[in-house]
């Protein structure tokens, strides 16, 4: 319940921050917003902030007239006026933290976090309930933010929440009937003082959560083992191959109980997949939802865009487009997925991880990699002398040169193991970018 006596700053201008000060004069406030940016805005923002007390370029004392701030994720927590706040005692929550206070008593929340897989998980557990006629909203790190939905009000059956350790970071009721960590690997170590950190991070999806609340964990992943501290009232697992799991798989199919479900029948390839189905039927279970129906409208689920999609084929070497592999593990997930060694683009920016860590499976895995952006310095020290590589300071020409190298039945395939803030706005710019080189190449090609 929110408290309305109380009031409210906005920090940051993000998706988030613009949806929870909207919601806000939805129902009745007026919350002031502090922007640290002081870079132009567009007109829909200028008009937006015309009707909030509002700052920008900085982050001012006035914050502390407030009671309860609303962070952006993108926010780091120790920055000089969190610090501050909390030392005068100001409630800081997440959007995520608000929309749970607001939403409607009668809609059931499923949250999923981890490392790697939230999109497609949460993506294809928001298609099984579409499929099965029920009222859902897909939201959080994902889309559009929770609050700008109308979930103060009755109707919604579900609620669908990617949620990143950062949305996670500030929750203090947020309360899932169904919460989902699909794993923990190195990512984000920029802004943590160090991996238990990140990794208390995660598990605290569960903090909250009441006995009759289901928790679903991945039980091939020893982080989430070893730092699995907050429990949910009820634990289901999933695993590749601990027969003991509630889900695991056997062969090439999928077990939980009594019923078995084809992986050959899916449009998503690759076991990082397999993972994912496993934790959107435990979902459905955990619902109280019938299995055979959920799995019949997954097998019309396709690869998410920028997700190991594939863009096409050119004089027989087909390309991937996997710009969303922003930590090694996810990079590790892409190699495992390919048949034959692939010709690898690797390269962005640094979120401190240990690139080494993946030099066993790229040799392994890959013809060739191809390293570009900001990371060149890293990766060259960690693989210099272990694998065949080129570097290529601009993304394109990477991209080119990979083409020319493969031979007939290789594949190309984008999936660079760091963020993409070294020439791109977001993974998904660079991805689209890489499409658009791919389809330059072949209507090149088709020309000749």
């Amino acid at each position: 319940m929110l408290d309305k006596n109380k009031k409210y700053a906005v920090l940051g201008l993000a998706r988030s921050g613009i949806a929870a000060a909207k919601k806000l004069r939805e129902l009745g406030l007026c919350p002031f917003i502090s922007e640290l940016s002081a870079k132009p805005l567009d007109t829909e923002t200028t008009e937006f902030l015309d009707d909030f007390p509002h700052e920008l370029g900085l982050h001012s004392e006035k914050l502390f007239e407030y009671d309860s701030w609303i962070v952006s994720p993108g926010i780091p927590l120790d920055v000089p006026i969190i610090k501050e706040g909390k030392k005068r005692g100001i409630e800081m929550i997440s959007e995520i933290e608000f929309g749970y206070r607001i939403k409607a008593k009668d809609s059931k929340i499923i949250a999923v976090t981890g490392s790697n897989g939230k999109s497609t998980t949460v993506s294809l557990v928001h298609h099984i309930l579409k499929n099965m006629g029920k009222s859902t909203i897909l939201a959080g790190n994902i889309g559009a933010a929770f609050s700008s939905f109308p979930i103060e009000k009755s109707g919604i059956d579900y609620i669908i929440l990617e949620i990143s350790s950062f949305q996670l970071d500030l929750i203090s009721s947020f309360k899932p009937e169904v919460a989902a960590l699909l794993n923990i690997t190195p990512d984000h170590l920029n802004r943590y003082e160090g991996f238990d950190d990140y990794a208390f991070s995660k598990t605290s999806i569960f903090k909250y959560q009441s006995e009759s609340g289901f928790g679903i964990i991945n039980k091939d992943c020893a982080e989430t083992l070893k730092h699995l501290c907050a429990k949910p009232g009820k634990m289901l697992s999933f695993s590749l191959a601990d027969s003991t799991a509630d889900a695991f798989v056997s062969g090439r199919s999928v077990q939980i109980g009594q019923d078995s479900f084809d992986l050959e029948k899916l449009l998503i390839k690759g076991p990082h997949n397999h993972q994912n189905l496993m934790a959107a039927l435990l979902i459905i279970k955990a619902l109280g939802l019938e299995l055979q129906q959920a799995y019949e409208a997954a097998l019309t689920f396709p690869s998410l865009a920028h997700r190991l999609e594939y863009v096409t084929t050119i004089n027989g070497i087909s390309f991937y487009n996997d710009s969303k592999a922003t930590n090694t593990d996810s990079v590790r997930c892409a190699l495992k997925s390919f048949e034959r060694p692939i010709r690898l683009i690797l390269g962005g920016s640094d979120k401190g991880e240990d690139f080494s860590l993946l030099t066993d499976e790229l040799k392994e895995h890959t013809a060739k990699i191809y390293i570009t952006g900001d990371t060149i310095p890293q990766m060259r020290e960690a693989w210099q002398g272990k694998l065949p590589m080129t570097i290529e300071e601009d993304f394109a020409q990477s991209v080119r040169r990979a083409f020319e190298d493969a031979q007939h039945g290789e594949s190309v395939v984008l999936s660079p193991a760091c963020a993409s803030f070294d020439r791109f706005s977001s993974f998904e710019e660079r991805g689209d970018y890489f499409k658009k080189i791919v389809w330059e190449l072949k209507s090149e090609k088709e020309q000749i």
